[in-house]
């Protein structure tokens, strides 16, 4: 669902962006709340993974495909005001990098794939793992829904700016039926992607999801006297038998694998918007992007005539963009908090 420039009218495009900059700015303060020590470091490793995500197409239906946003993916993971910042950091990577992504409409990006994803993402996991018995079954179930209706959200949101100052003189209802049919079958792919992730993430470090602190059964042992409860069991503490440096070495090495390898494989079918845009007429209303002639543009380095070592290596760079753009945000952030915290009432004037 990346907007290319020339979709919206001057007004739409500028309010969204200030509503996206105002977003980001509150995702800024809370997530101060969120990156502590161990997810800080894994913010950036969920935003070098959705953009390696992004590059895997898959199809959907006939001559379309889909990919992953990552809103609901990351705010389950690393907290829903940190996840906005981390789909917004790949946005800029791929916007100004790689061409994808109009820039007069990062504004419009933001909002729907960062902040509308996240938020939605969120609102659902949390009603559903809330409701219903605690335990890893619960968590993977309430990710699976979440991510699924966070992607026709963002299609509804975008149907409405349409509404506000779509450039292409095309029938709202028809865009609407259009982008809701398709990002409905998309939503699925999302929960598989969404579901299967929080999976092996709870399977290996539960203490590292974000969204599962405190909704898991309390740990029961029994004893001759009788059950005796001892506590909160993952994730509330630690996994002692696996560190955290080895799941960021191994989650970093599966981005790298999605990026420069698996994403040759992905199909080459256009995505939901995309192919809305054809069929409906909008396609005739897009412009030029500014990054067209970038060294990296259109997922591909430029000069280097192999296809597949072209594509690979710019998936490479863009998981290091990432991680390198992702990871100095959440360091900063992380930091400030420390600093906060060791203030004192005589030295916090």
């Amino acid at each position: 669902m990346h907007v290319p420039d020339g979709f919206f009218d001057v007004p739409v495009s500028v309010g969204a962006g200030v509503f996206a900059a105002a977003g980001v700015a509150v995702c800024l303060r809370g997530a101060k709340r969120e990156l502590d020590d161990r997810t800080a470091p894994m913010a950036g490793l969920v935003a070098a993974f959705i953009f390696a995500a992004q590059m895997l197409n898959f199809p959907v239906a006939a001559g379309t495909s889909g990919h992953l946003l990552g809103g609901a993916l990351a705010a389950i993971l690393v907290g829903p005001y940190t996840a906005v910042l981390c789909v917004a950091v790949v946005l800029l990577v791929q916007g100004f990098f790689f061409a994808d992504g109009g820039l007069t409409a990062l504004g419009v990006n933001i909002t729907l794939m960062a902040i509308v994803t996240a938020v939605v993402g969120w609102a659902v996991f949390r009603l559903i793992a809330r409701g219903a018995p605690r335990g890893r079954a619960t968590l993977v179930a309430a990710s699976f829904v979440a991510a699924l209706v966070s992607v026709p959200a963002a299609a509804l949101v975008f149907t409405a700016l349409f509404w506000l100052g779509g450039t292409a003189p095309i029938e709202l209802g028809s865009v609407a039926a259009a982008m809701g049919g398709v990002h409905l079958l998309i939503g699925l792919g999302e929960g598989f992607i969404t579901a299967l992730t929080v999976s092996s993430v709870l399977a290996v470090r539960p203490d590292l999801v974000y969204g599962a602190r405190g909704m898991t059964r309390t740990l029961t042992l029994r004893t001759a006297e009788g059950e005796v409860q001892v506590g909160p069991a993952s994730p509330e503490a630690p996994s002692a038998g696996i560190g955290l440096r080895p799941v960021l070495v191994g989650g970093a090495l599966v981005a790298v694998l999605l990026a420069g390898v698996v994403s040759f494989y992905a199909s080459g079918d256009p995505d939901g918007l995309e192919k809305v845009a054809a069929d409906k007429g909008m396609s005739a209303q897009e412009k030029p992007h500014a990054a067209e002639d970038g060294p990296l543009a259109g997922y591909a380095v430029k000069g280097v005539e192999n296809q597949r070592l072209s594509g690979g290596l710019a998936g490479v760079a863009g998981v290091a963009l990432t991680v390198a753009a992702g990871g100095g945000v959440f360091y900063v952030i992380r930091r400030r908090r420390r600093m906060t915290d060791g203030m004192t009432p005589a030295n916090a004037r």
